[in-house]
């Protein structure tokens, strides 16, 4: 696995690039480096997280530091569904080391998308000095921003409303299907299909769109039969490799919309006697806990949600200070983690025989 070569604007290394050097997900980095203690992980897993954090000079800013007392001292993150939920989870954490490297409080709230428990939050938090809030959703999707939350800053994390009337932090969806796709073509795929998301959803409805795009720039027409409908479970990924694997032209990629479809996009390669990635090479999206720990180890794409929390933050300091004119919506890079399951680049190989043209 190759380690993220990015860097915020100051250089300092990033909580990304300690779970890429370590091996592991943001979720675990956060675990460990927070003290937090669960049965899951092991030992060794806990020592290579330290390591790398070490080694990078990564400083973990920790829950029990508070901002001092003063005016608007405090952001608001509000979440449409529960803080159990990883990818909420860890757009807070972001958000919420941002914030304290600021010397601001965060308090989190969960809405469940109803109007009127959040209109109850802010009124409970009359006498806090709010700077700012952050609403976030499980799902990237278009909201209608409610009145309550209007009145104040505000910073949407993996939604938008239609008439950009706030800022909103969304993942490069369109990008990264495009770099997983590009990423088995660059590996000798000659024929990648995906197996997408719900339909109607934004991530699959993007994801499917950078496929398509990184098809057209490499002249390879696109064929709707290596497009298979999914719903994000292990279920989905499973029927539809079979289905991709039935074909009279199978593919020898594929790009499964997320980890948990590539589960069953494993199970069924390897009830077809299908071996990853020297038959398939199988590619995700997400960078769930479960795909370092695959067969081979799953290469995915990370959706960004603690960097989006972290952008969610500078967004309201810098309109805090005046520096915003109009609202923003800015796309946070899906970085790509390279794995076992896409093998080795091809230009580390004699060219591929015996593969479908």
């Amino acid at each position: 696995m190759t380690p993220s070569k990015r860097r915020p604007p100051t250089g300092r290394p990033t909580m990304m690039d300690v779970a890429a050097a370590a091996g592991v997900s943001q979720a675990t980095v956060s675990l460990v480096l927070s003290g937090g203690k669960s049965g899951r992980l092991a030992d060794q897993t806990r020592k290579r997280v330290l390591e790398a954090a070490q080694t990078l000079g990564y400083k973990f800013v920790r829950r029990e530091q508070r901002a001092t007392p003063g005016r608007q001292s405090t952001i608001i993150f509000i979440a449409d569904e529960s803080i159990t939920d990883p990818w909420m989870s860890l757009a807070f954490e972001g958000a919420r080391d941002r914030a304290l490297e600021s010397g601001i409080n965060m308090l989190m709230g969960v809405s469940h998308a109803d109007a009127d428990v959040e209109s109850s939050l802010l009124a409970g938090l009359s006498n806090v000095g709010v700077l700012g809030l952050i609403y976030g959703t499980i799902l990237t999707r278009a909201v209608q921003i409610p009145p309550a939350l209007a009145r104040h800053r505000l910073v949407l994390v993996n939604c938008y409303d239609e008439q950009r009337g706030a800022h909103s932090v969304l993942p490069g969806d369109v990008l990264g299907g495009r770099s997983a796709t590009e990423h088995l073509l660059e590996r000798g795929c000659k024929r990648v299909a995906i197996i997408n998301g719900q339909q109607g959803v934004d991530a699959a409805r993007d994801r499917l769109k950078g496929y398509r795009q990184a098809l057209s720039s490499n002249d390879i027409p696109f064929d709707p039969a290596l497009v298979k409908p999914g719903n994000w479970e292990p279920s989905a990924g499973y029927e539809m490799t079979r289905e991709l694997m039935a074909l009279d032209n199978p593919p020898d990629g594929i790009f499964c919309a997320n980890d948990m479809m590539a589960l069953g996009c494993y199970d069924a390669l390897r009830e077809l006697g299908r071996r990853v990635p020297d038959d398939v090479a199988v590619i995700g999206f997400d960078d769930r806990e479960i795909a370092q720990y695959m067969h081979p180890p799953l290469s995915t794409l990370v959706l960004p949600l603690y960097e989006m929390g972290r952008t969610a933050v500078e967004l309201l300091l810098d309109d805090a200070g005046g520096l915003h004119s109009s609202p923003s919506r800015i796309k946070v890079e899906c970085t790509l983690v390279e794995r076992g399951s896409t093998g080795p680049a091809a230009s580390d190989h004699a060219a591929p025989t015996g593969l479908p043209q």
